[in-house]
This record gives structure tokens, C-alpha cells and sequence, in this order.
């Protein structure tokens, strides 16, 4: 059994490391740039989408971004200048389109994190992370995956916006230290 699992998690890692490395360098770094140049962002998913968008997020506000998630009791109001982050691997889910579209109208900067350029979020997009992950529809031209659902593109966007941390971080010269006194200390 354990022979089973050991080649199932190296499978995957695999799958993980095919399409990591579709993705340009240049993407990430892109993104940090944008990330430094924005003063407030937002992040917007759904699903698991939207834990991976969340888990940005935190890590951006350790970080010492004044970054926040749609939808939650505390977020401010979106306004002219902010930027928002949209994760949908379809590039089609509804509320992130509702989300990105209202935010455009409001001014606001837009990247996508998708496996689709031209959906309907990569449209409304200025900026696009595109990862060619598999997703839930397995539609042509995605990655193959012996994962279920959208579970590969989920785990190359969390690497991905990890790595996108590590730049910005490199970028603002923040130090472990810094992001220790920014980590919950009530857990």
C-alpha cells in the first residue's frame, strides 16, 4: 500500500512540474511588480479557487500588503487604483466574472489566474497568470491529470502565487522576521 500512495504523490508532484514549467518566469515576476506597484488588492475565487485567492491573500498581508478577500464582513470597498486578483481555472464561474466586471466599472486593475485566456475572465482581464492545468470540464488543450475535478490547476496556482510572494517579498526586502510579526499569535 504504501508503494501505491508513494507513487500516487510522486504522480502528481509530476503533474505539478509539467505545467510549472509552461509558465514563464517572466509571469511571476510581472506579477510581483504589480503587486508592489498597487497600494490596496484584492483577491476573488470560488470553491477551492477561492481557498488558494484566501491563502494569497494572508500570505500578502504577512508580506505587509493591505490586501483583503471579496465577500468577507470586513473587506472595504473596491475603488479607482485597487487591484483585483480573480481565480478561475474555467475562466467562467459566475461570481468572479460579476466581481471582475463590477470592479473594471470601478476602476480597478484586473489579472486572472486561469487555464483560459480567451474566457470570459481573461477578457475582462488587463493581466493574465495562465496556468494549463487541468480543470473540472477537461476541456482540450488542458493538461492531463490523474487528479479529480480542478485539483491540479488548484495545486499549481497555490505554487505559483507562492512563488509570486517569494518575488514580491525579494522586491519589498522583507525578512522572516518581518513576516513572524505579522503571523497570527492567537492560535
Amino acid at each position: 500500500m504504501n508503494n501505491i500512495q508513494s507513487t500516487t504523490a510522486e504522480q502528481i508532484i509530476a503533474e505539478i512540474s509539467q505545467v510549472i514549467a509552461h509558465v514563464p518566469q517572466e509571469s511571476i515576476s510581472k506579477l510581483a511588480t504589480l503587486l508592489v506597484n498597487s497600494q490596496r488588492i484584492f483577491v476573488t475565487g470560488e470553491g477551492r479557487s477561492g481557498f488558494m485567492a484566501k491563502s494569497f491573500a494572508m500570505r500578502l498581508m504577512h508580506l505587509g500588503a493591505d490586501s483583503h478577500v471579496i465577500g468577507e464582513t470586513v473587506t472595504p470597498a473596491l475603488a479607482s487604483g485597487d487591484l483585483l486578483i480573480a481565480v478561475s481555472g474555467s475562466g467562467t464561474t459566475k461570481s468572479a466574472i460579476w466581481t471582475t466586471d463590477k470592479a473594471k466599472e470601478l476602476g480597478c486593475s484586473i489579472v486572472a489566474v486561469t487555464t483560459d485566456e480567451s474566457s470570459p475572465l481573461g477578457i475582462l482581464a488587463d493581466t493574465i497568470l495562465h496556468i494549463p492545468a487541468a480543470t473540472k470540464y477537461r476541456r482540450e488543450g488542458e493538461a492531463a491529470s490523474i487528479q479529480p475535478l480542478g485539483s491540479l490547476f488548484d495545486q499549481c496556482t497555490h505554487v505559483l502565487l507562492d512563488a509570486v510572494c517569494l518575488a514580491y517579498g525579494q522586491l519589498q526586502q522583507v525578512q522572516h522576521d518581518d513576516l513572524f510579526a505579522k503571523h497570527s499569535n492567537v492560535e
